[in-house]
């Protein structure tokens, strides 16, 4: 009646006398008998020891012995209050006996110790925790047994555990132990966080902690991803169920929780069974087979609706025809996985070692109110190949062959039943490694390849950008006023855009003449006579008997008379050794519009009045220019040249001719678009 805690494996455990930690009761005893493999021995160590010794251990004691039985031989007797026992005990067979006696006493708490074989030099209790240790990183071993009441753990994964936390307990409860199988745990020490968050994972319960200086992680073979319930990677088609939950509420809506609901942080009602039985399932087809690690399960996640699975049990299949329930190595009967206590909270199970198969399915045998979850699938893809194909070589054709086909027959069935069960058997180790995939020919091959691509197009890019630099360069050596290759038509609208807009502040100077400086100049000085600085449009060829203006001159015409200009060819000068057949580059700066031109007409008679002209001109100061006096004729330029006098107007409010030494005149259109006289 002296047993407290006591969980023993195959290969370590733990146990403790009764009521540890607190005073143990008297007059108690207990007796363990412990077993291991043969050929391995057994060691023990204690986390605690605090035994009364006031009698020198008399009456109350711990006694180790070697074997089991009445042929056991004694190792030690041991007692004191706060004992420390540094070393390790170690069997000389594969058995030991551990007896604990508790006689009269009034304090002393009694022990906790655990056991593995000795092959596991690193192993520890349940009771050590991160601060014991100051490297900041090492491998430990843990017992199995270490999920005690009496152990705090504050943490979760991936964030990490508070450095008070029991080792071992936390690898159980981050999944990378078994509690009833113990294993090696790789922790790595770093900076503490202000706080922990708690969770119920594989029967532990984290509760919250506060800030910490350090805390401790587990490194792990990294198969912990989720399966695709959560993303939609599983397609509803996928998720199937024994029955599903439809009814309709006070509003008459009809709800169906389908199974396809049982997605993990969805929004919305969960699966739920229409009838709540231990004969529900819910199946998930994984569509190939996956190294499934865990479960995480809630209940509806609705506050109006209760209901959650308490515990459940899981099934897997590889054809969805043959179910084989999960159980922990060396156990003989199904493992029950606590489910949810409430229909928010998370709840994680793993399982050690982990599943291999395409069709899961989970079996609710507890549950509050209705059968109703959501849950998501853990782990990875299933890498590792598997069994090779057993060949048996043809036997010698002898006497014997009957014997020899019968050992043949009995060898394959022996290879079919090993590798064809229905149980959950041992798998190997897992290290904390992912598999390497092997390196094959078309892997070689593209390595190859991958470069080579790599260098042909970037070269063609390089080709590319160096015409595209090479035509650019091109461009900008050709001549900004090279008018062959210009739209003559569009002449003035391309050269529009590179010319700064006129300033309304700017005035223009009006370029006077007299007809007495130009009669007396021979026609090759007239070109000269007519340039001027203020000028930003090529001058017209104005003179007495050199010439008449064309009916297309180089001036900006008024906006929406441009139609009449747009077929003739402009400069058709008949002096073409004296004349450029194109108009002068523009100065960059300057009048954006050309000035009105004053000539000196008093010695040319009057025209005839009643034929009106349209200018073309633009007055001074941005404003509309005046049209003054009668409109006449201008007689222009043709192509026999038959007239080498021209026509001007008569300015308004004079006279007649010679009534003013300079008169403003405008340029007139031809006759063949005039289109009659307005007053000022």
């Amino acid at each position: 009646d002296g047993c407290g805690h006591t969980v023993l494996g195959p290969e370590s455990g733990t146990l403790a006398s009764i009521n540890y930690p607190q005073t143990s009761p008297n007059s108690t005893v207990c007796e363990w008998e412990i077993r291991v493999k043969p050929g391995q021995r057994v060691q023990l160590k204690f986390g605690d020891f605090d035994i009364d010794d006031s009698d020198s251990c008399h009456s109350s004691y711990l006694r180790v012995h070697n074997g089991i039985g009445p042929t056991r031989t004694e190792i030690g007797k041991y007692c004191g209050f706060g004992f420390q026992m540094d070393g390790l005990i170690t069997s000389k067979s594969n058995e030991i006996t551990v007896q604990f006696m508790s006689g009269i006493h009034t304090s002393g708490r009694g022990f906790l110790a655990a056991y593995s074989t000795t092959d596991k030099s690193d192993l520890i209790t349940c009771l050590d925790n991160a601060s014991h240790f100051s490297e900041p990183e090492f491998n430990k071993y843990c017992p199995a047994g270490c999920v005690i009441p009496f152990a705090d753990v504050s943490g979760t994964i991936p964030h990490g555990y508070r450095d008070s936390s029991s080792l071992c307990m936390a690898g159980v409860h981050a999944g990378v132990v078994s509690n009833t199988q113990g294993g090696q745990i790789n922790v790595v020490i770093s900076k503490g966080i202000p706080y922990y968050e708690g969770s119920l994972a594989n029967n532990v319960t984290s509760k919250a902690g506060p800030l910490s200086t350090s805390l401790f992680t587990f490194k792990t073979s990294g198969c912990y991803g989720t399966l695709g319930m959560e993303s939609g990677v599983i397609p509803d088609s996928q998720i199937t169920a024994s029955s599903i939950l439809e009814w309709s509420d006070q509003t008459g809506q009809v709800n169906i929780w389908k199974p396809e609901n049982a997605r993990l942080k969805r929004v919305g009602p969960p699966w739920a069974a229409f009838i709540s039985d231990e004969h529900q399932w819910l199946q998930i087809d994984l569509n190939k087979e996956k190294r499934i690690t865990g479960i995480i399960t809630t209940g509806s996640t609705l506050a109006e609706y209760y209901y959650y699975v308490s515990a459940y049990r899981i099934l897997y299949s590889d054809d969805a025809q043959k179910w084989t329930a999960y159980r922990e190595p060396g156990m003989d009967k199904d493992k029950i996985f606590q489910g949810n206590t409430e229909l928010h909270q998370e709840v994680r199970n793993n399982f050690i070692p982990p599943i291999i198969a395409r069709f899961f399915r989970i079996n609710p045998l507890k549950w509050h109110q209705k059968i109703a979850m959501k849950v998501e699938l853990l782990g990875c893809q299933f890498s590792i190949g598997r069994a090779p194909k057993i060949t048996v070589p043809p036997p010698p054709q002898n006497k014997n062959d009957d014997k020899n086909d019968d050992f043949s027959d009995d060898f394959i069935h022996s290879v079919k039943t090993s590798l064809q069960t229905d149980k959950t058997t041992f798998t190997p180790e897992i290290k904390n490694t992912t598999v390497t995939p092997s390196v094959t020919k078309d892997v070689a091959l593209a390595a190859v390849l991958v470069p080579v691509l790599v260098m042909v197009f970037t070269t063609l890019i390089l080709i590319l950008v160096c015409a595209w630099h090479w035509r650019n360069r091109k461009k900008k050596t050709e001549g900004t006023y090279d008018l062959p290759y210009w739209d003559r038509a569009g002449w003035w609208k391309g050269m529009k855009q590179f010319l700064p807009s006129k300033s309304a502040e700017h005035e223009e100077t009006p370029v006077r003449y007299s007809s007495s400086e130009i009669s007396h100049l021979r026609p090759r000085e007239v070109p000269t006579m007519l340039q001027t600085e203020s000028a930003e449009y090529a001058q017209p060829l104005v003179g007495g008997i050199v010439g008449t203006l064309h009916q297309r001159s180089t001036f900006k015409p008024e906006e929406g008379k441009e139609a009449s200009y747009a077929d003739l060819d402009p400069y058709n000068s008949p002096i073409q050794e004296v004349y450029h057949a194109y108009a002068e580059p523009l100065p960059i700066t300057g009048p954006e519009y050309a000035t009105p031109i004053i000539m000196d007409m008093s010695s040319h008679p009057s025209t005839p009045l009643g034929v009106p002209s349209i200018s073309t001109f633009k007055a001074a100061g941005n404003q509309a220019p005046p049209l003054v006096g009668t409109y006449n004729k201008l007689l222009s330029r043709t192509d026999s040249t038959s007239s080498a006098q021209a026509l001007y107007d008569t300015p308004k409010g004079q006279p007649g001719p010679g009534a003013a030494d300079e008169l403003v005149y405008q340029v007139p259109q031809s006759v063949a678009h005039s289109t009659g006289s307005k007053d000022e």
